[in-house]
């Protein structure tokens, strides 16, 4: 199947085209169709699957096909993503394939100066895409139309749900007029995911290119069990050893992702971290340095990476194992993206047992284990709580999958 066996138009499929992509992928080829039948979708995809271009495609053809409307600009399409960094890759992707269509788009969210934004919105555009808290500041200073959305967009939706941004999307949806097309997508499944689905979805056609819940299967994955006061040093290792060029690496909190830059850098490791506490520009040109190559590390925490999308990136380590066990999945999502192969380490300390089991029972298998020679743990050491840092409270216990209730609650970053 094409590009053009999917229904869409010539400036859309030279822009396809100018991108080098040839054939849709699976996500593609199931959600176009239904899309562009104008009915409501709730999508589960693995990130990496192409799944922007599955909504976006479709969105323009819509547009295309409509009736214009004189004078300025109206928005007509509404892309609610969870983080920055996904709302710019977003916009990225809309202005790639709009770029020979009549469209406009702007990308709006928190961490910048709001009046570059403001401008943009007198001026007049047809898509907007943003993250939801910033997205409220515009309308409660009345500085957004949304009275003739057509379509509305969740992009991860199971993320902005993840960071309690549930109350800020019904006050969105409040704004909207219920005669709209409504796409959610999510790369997991869980109860509060579903009532969100049945209260904003319409007769949803449900669409899926991977099991729920499950990891990448083209990304090899490996368990290092080490002490956790060895970690640095193993990480150290096997990027030397390795000749790693281009790494991403997980902590748990905002300063352990500081303190491991500074190791790493110490032990000559070029290195910068990317999470809540940094600016904007900071994550940016963080980001930037990564991709081209100015720096082989790239430290982040989960709320910080969602977004990152990078070309054929090798290897993802998780530092230490997240105690929200779908994170595992948007983790090692960041490697085997689009068909390539990737690879997927977590440094495994005994106070992360738990963890790891819950891990394993979420994405339904064993993941590899190794013990690596002058690296093996001490089994003298005994398991400590985790200390989580930040909003979290002092310490937590190990947290297993939303299957169990509910979304986990986190401080929101705009």
């Amino acid at each position: 199947m094409t590009f053009k066996d999917l229904g869409l138009s010539a400036p859309l499929l030279k822009a396809v085209k100018e991108e080098d992509y040839e054939t849709p992928t699976p996500i593609q080829e199931k959600a176009i169709p239904v899309i562009l039948k104008k009915k409501d979708i709730l999508a589960g995809a693995q990130t990496g699957t192409g799944k922007t271009a599955g909504f976006t495609l479709p969105l323009l053809e819509l547009l295309l096909r409509a009736k214009p409307t004189k004078g300025k600009a109206k928005i007509k399409a509404l892309i609610l993503t969870p983080t920055r960094e996904l709302a710019s890759q977003v916009a990225q992707s809309v202005e790639t394939y709009a770029k020979h269509t009549p469209f406009t788009s702007t990308v709006i969210f928190g961490g910048v100066k709001i009046n570059p934004q403001l401008v943009a919105l007198r001026k007049g555009v047809d898509i907007v895409i943003a993250t939801p808290g910033r997205l409220l500041d515009h309308i409660s200073q009345k500085s957004i139309d949304l009275s003739h959305i057509d379509f509305l967009i969740l992009d991860e939706a199971d993320r902005m749900l993840d960071m309690g941004f549930i109350n800020d999307i019904k006050k969105i949806i409040a704004t909207l007029s219920k005669e709209r097309q409504t796409l959610l997508f999510s790369a997991t499944y869980s109860d509060a995911i579903k009532k969100l689905s049945n209260k904003l979805l319409n007769a949803p056609t449900l669409i899926e290119v991977a099991r729920a819940n499950t990891s990448n299967e083209i990304v090899k994955q490996a368990i290092y069990h080490v002490d956790k006061t060895r970690k640095r040093e193993l990480l150290t290792h096997l990027i030397n050893d390795g000749k790693w060029k281009q790494v991403l690496v997980f902590t748990r909190t905002k300063h352990g992702a500081n303190r491991l830059c500074g190791q790493l850098e110490k032990d000559g490791i070029t290195a910068a971290a990317i999470h809540g506490n940094k600016s904007q520009n900071a994550r940016t040109k963080a980001l930037a340095d990564f991709k081209e190559g100015k720096i082989r590390v790239l430290v982040a925490t989960d709320i910080a990476a969602r977004g990152i999308d990078i070309d054929q990136l090798p290897h993802v380590i998780n530092y230490e194992l997240p105690n929200v066990s779908e994170d595992y999945v948007h983790r090692i999502g960041r490697t085997g993206r689009a068909g390539n192969k990737g690879e997927a380490i977590s440094l495994v300390c005994v106070d992360e047992d738990a963890f790891l089991t819950n891990i394993e029972k979420l994405i339904q298998k064993d993941i590899p284990k190794v013990w690596l020679k002058g690296f093996k743990p001490d089994p003298s050491i005994k398991a400590e709580p985790i200390n989580m840092g930040g909003n979290r409270g002092a310490r937590n216990k190990p947290r297993g999958s939303s299957h169990r209730g509910g979304t986990t609650q986190r401080t929101r970053r705009r």
